[in-house]
């Protein structure tokens, strides 16, 4: 038998409502059929403990036994304690009806072993009342011995002594009854508290899930906002350097300061677009992560090589006509196509993966499918990357689907917006003419 040590200090919580409402029931039911079979018992004047007391008083001691259980799971040690006295007492005073009143007691001793909150106190009292009822068992044998006929055992023929027989029959049969019962109690208990163990074990692993998913998106928010910076930091170089260009051609050429001017305008701009992007995920967290390469959506087909070379077949196409992209969102669809190829290659088992980047008229679309298994974003690891892509599109105000095909496979669909990108760039051209 499994048990647990008894310094542990686990206590089982009490019934739930339900459970209370289906023990008063029972109790109940339990209650009525004992009466009944009182009733039948008396009836059938089947008095093997010797002359009854009065009706009343055969009724209260059934009710005694059996009335308790409808409180059984809230107070199983007093149920207990007041079940097995009462069984004693009741045969003292040789109330017929025991088949009821035995059930009743052996599910007592099952509750109290179950249900019992303190656990070292269950075993004490369940001790105690088996060693009670056993010790009552001998002692009203050995009371009875001068009262048995001599023709009682007129037809034995075993080889062992049929009084002795008798005695060893009554001992054994009740000492395995109470057994299971102890047994089953125990048991009962153990199974709630490891029930109980692997609710809290789900817990931490949800809240460890969680906690890994929080750190995974600080991480790949720093890791943006270094991206970024370093898209500002070129910006604000090459503004110095038209600077410094323009004021020396200020007074010789005002056609080529105009057009550098205009330029800084532009990187301007986008620098600023860029920056407020980067405090943007700066405020919404901090992490730690290594620093990225420096890449950008013109780099997908040579990380689709290596896709190739890795034993994937790869079909890859531009659709629309390129235009000029701010380097943050050029990085962030090269890293979209990225963890695709990553998460097929990891956690797919495709053998071919179909990227297409579509040029729209207010949108960029970066698309990534494969023929492998659907529904990999629960698999382990792969989660952290959609949560990587999802960051990278939210800083650009974009929309990321991602889930199984009907067809079979899975799809990484990335839409950027481009409609600031394009007014600028039509600002730009205005300027110029």
């Amino acid at each position: 038998m499994t048990t647990l040590g008894s310094s542990d200090t686990w206590r089982r919580p009490g019934p739930t409502a339900e459970q209370r409402r289906a023990d008063v029931f029972i109790g109940l039911a339990v209650t009525a059929v004992a009466l009944f079979n009182l009733t039948l018992t008396a009836s059938a004047g089947a008095f093997h403990l010797g002359p009854p007391p009065s009706w009343p008083e055969q009724a209260f001691w059934s009710l005694a036994i059996t009335a308790p259980l409808a409180v059984r799971r809230r107070f199983p040690l007093v149920v207990g304690t007041v079940v097995s006295a009462a069984f004693i007492v009741a045969q003292v005073r040789a109330a017929p009806e025991m088949q009821l009143a035995t059930g009743s007691l052996f599910c007592a001793i099952y509750t109290a072993g179950a249900w019992a909150a303190d656990h070292r106190r269950s075993r004490q009292v369940r001790a105690g009342i088996i060693g009670a009822i056993m010790a009552w068992l001998l002692l009203s044998i050995w009371l009875s011995i001068d009262s048995v006929p001599p023709d009682a055992f007129a037809d034995a023929a075993g080889p062992v002594p049929p009084l002795l027989a008798t005695i060893v029959n009554a001992v054994l049969v009740n000492a395995l009854a109470f057994g299971f019962s102890y047994f089953f109690g125990e048991m009962s208990w153990v199974a709630a508290r490891r029930e109980h163990q692997l609710e809290v074990q789900a817990e931490q692993l949800r809240r460890a899930r969680d906690e890994e998913g929080e750190r995974a998106v600080m991480g790949e928010r720093l890791r943006i906002a270094r991206e970024l910076h370093d898209v500002v930091a070129h910006h604000v170089s090459v503004m110095g350097v038209q600077a410094a260009a323009s004021r020396r051609v200020m007074d010789k050429d005002p056609a080529r300061a105009r057009t550098a001017l205009e330029a800084i305008e532009q990187s301007a701009r986008t620098a600023v677009d860029e920056l407020r992007r980067m405090l943007s995920l700066l405020r919404r967290g901090t992490g730690a992560d290594e620093g990225p390469a420096t890449v950008g959506i013109e780099r997908v087909e040579t990380l689709l090589d290596g896709a190739r070379d890795a034993g994937l077949t790869v079909r890859f196409g531009v659709f629309g006509a390129p235009v000029p992209l701010p380097d943050s969102l050029s990085q962030a669809a090269y890293r979209i196509v990225q963890e695709s190829v990553t998460n097929t290659l990891k956690h797919a088992g495709a053998a071919t993966i179909d990227v297409r980047i579509r040029y729209l008229a207010l949108e960029l679309e970066v698309e990534s499918t494969d023929d492998g298994r659907g529904g990999r974003a629960d698999r382990p690891g792969a989660g952290l990357g959609l949560i990587g892509m999802r960051e990278r599109v939210a800083a650009h105000d974009g929309t990321l689907e991602t889930g199984p095909r009907p067809q079979g496979g899975f799809r990484v669909r990335a839409r950027f917006p481009l409609a600031a990108h394009s007014a600028c760039q039509a600002e730009t051209a205005e300027a110029a003419v």
